[in-house]
């Protein structure tokens, strides 16, 4: 993997401090009493009622952390964020559903959320899945339950669980992990502090109850620089590195060891409107500080790879993602999400998630980059053809390093001349990216699960609409 940084290791110390300033003489807004006791008990104090973490708490709880997080899909298949390698997953949450062959966009469903997961399912760059859409035909209450419940059936790679909120959710998502194993194997779940540093008191209480459980853990801050946090970036960086480590001090204090995956979703504010942008390079360079600074803590890193504001698959959003993914790749991000966004997270496409599959591909080759040996130097290929005995097509040198990788074999880009190109119908990636989504979604099938486990899924949800759903 290339040796990629945009901060020296004096940046990354100086930002780790400024953050150490700011959880013991700033604190966070944390008011619940369970929380506050925990953490005040390990050495925390209460001041000008917030909680102010002092830096040698912070630091040994960091050193608790295991260095690698794994997720196991029922498939079988493991992934091991932190093992060396780079691995992709779709973005999760997105309220609306565009249809590119339409050119129209709409609330997403229960059917758009179990499409989606078939789709990816069937995308070999998408290495683990989380649900996608937020489907507005449940109860608020049940949006997060739902999401992984008609997701739960449409894969076997390993599956995230959805971002939660509150104790309940954590409770029944457990009981829905464990009909596909051991729940501590097969689910990770991530909580979002409120910006700027606040931790409200049911996201204490989730907290609480993921760490008892065991479930590999994510604070997954989501500022804004200019709105909810600094406009600088090096002092969002900070801002947004207390949040993620405020929540995992109280979870090693409820459970020392418990796995953990950092990350960070920090975005900008368009100065014009005051929206969130999620497509300007800044959100590359934000990305690729989070991954440094989470790289020096020895944790591995999750951050936003595919990402923008367009609103359909058009050259900003082709550029735009692209840039925002190489970045931190190359910085040796462990994990990039945001297969299928678009709108900045409002939306996703089943088109734009083919699409960035073969986008995927090329960060990956990108990250390899290439070896230098007495091999790949090839004086002696180059003496050969130069002396007339062979062209470079001949040598067993060349079809050696075509089968080994070196140039990267794309599947949509168009690769051919003008009339190969309007002979096969004048197609552009978009429009070669919606048809194999639609191929997909026509034949792709996933194993099921028996009806014992949908019985018992069904029955699950059955009992969350009854708790936690207001009448």
């Amino acid at each position: 993997m290339p040796n990629f940084s945009f901060l020296s290791p004096q940046d990354v110390e100086s930002i780790h401090q400024a953050t150490l300033r700011i959880l013991n003489e700033t604190g966070i807004s944390l008011n619940h009493p369970g929380g506050r006791k925990i953490l005040c008990e390990a050495g925390a104090r209460i001041v000008n009622d917030r909680v102010q973490i002092p830096p040698e708490l912070v630091e040994k709880c960091i050193g608790q952390c295991p260095k690698t997080v794994s997720v196991r899909g029922r498939g079988g298949m493991v992934k091991t964020l932190g093992d060396g390698n780079l691995y992709f997953h779709n973005l999760g949450g997105a309220r609306d559903i565009f249809d590119f062959a339409t050119g129209e966009k709409r609330y997403a469903s229960l059917q758009d959320v179990r499409d989606a997961t078939r789709l990816l399912d069937a995308l070999e760059n998408c290495h683990t899945i989380t649900p996608f859409f937020t489907p507005r035909d449940v109860p608020g209450e049940l949006m997060s339950l739902a999401m992984y419940r008609h997701a739960m059936p449409f894969t076997t790679k390993p599956l995230h669980g959805p971002g939660v909120q509150y104790p309940g959710e954590v409770k029944y998502s457990l009981e829905m992990a464990a009909i596909l194993g051991t729940p501590s194997e097969v689910l990770t779940l991530a909580v979002s502090p409120v910006s700027p540093l606040a931790i409200p008191d049911h996201e204490v209480e989730a907290i609480i109850e993921i760490a008892r459980a065991g479930i590999a853990f994510g604070a997954l801050p989501c500022p804004t620089a200019g709105t909810t946090a600094p406009l600088s970036i090096a002092g969002a960086i900070a801002q947004q590195n207390a949040e993620v480590l405020a929540p995992l001090v109280l979870a090693q204090l409820v459970h020392p060891g418990l796995p953990i995956f950092y990350c960070g979703r920090l975005a900008m504010m368009e100065p014009r409107t005051g929206i969130s942008v999620w497509g300007g390079v800044e959100l590359g360079l934000a990305s690729a500080g989070t991954v440094q600074l989470g790289h020096r803590y020895g944790l591995p890193v999750n951050v936003y790879g595919f990402s923008t504001n367009a609103h359909t698959l058009d050259i900003q959003d082709g550029f735009e993602r692209g840039l925002n993914a190489a970045i931190p790749a190359l910085v040796g991000a462990d994990e990039l999400s945001g297969i299928g966004e678009m709108e900045a997270g409002v939306s996703g496409s089943f088109a734009q998630m083919v699409a960035d599959n073969e986008f995927a591909s090329s960060v990956l080759r990108l990250r390899r980059g290439f070896t230098v040996d007495e091999d790949t130097l090839a004086v002696e290929v180059i003496a050969n053809v130069m002396n007339g005995t062979h062209n470079f097509l001949g040598q067993k040198h060349t079809m050696k390093h075509l089968k080994s990788g070196e140039i990267h074999m794309t599947k949509l880009a168009e690769r051919g001349t003008w009339e190969q190109w309007e002979t096969g119908g004048k197609q552009n990636l978009a429009e070669r990216s919606q048809a194999q989504a639609e191929k997909i979604l026509r034949e792709h099938q996933v194993e099921p699960l028996s009806d014992a486990q949908e019985k018992e899924l069904d029955r699950i949800m059955a009992a969350a609409e009854k708790e936690l759903v207001k009448k």
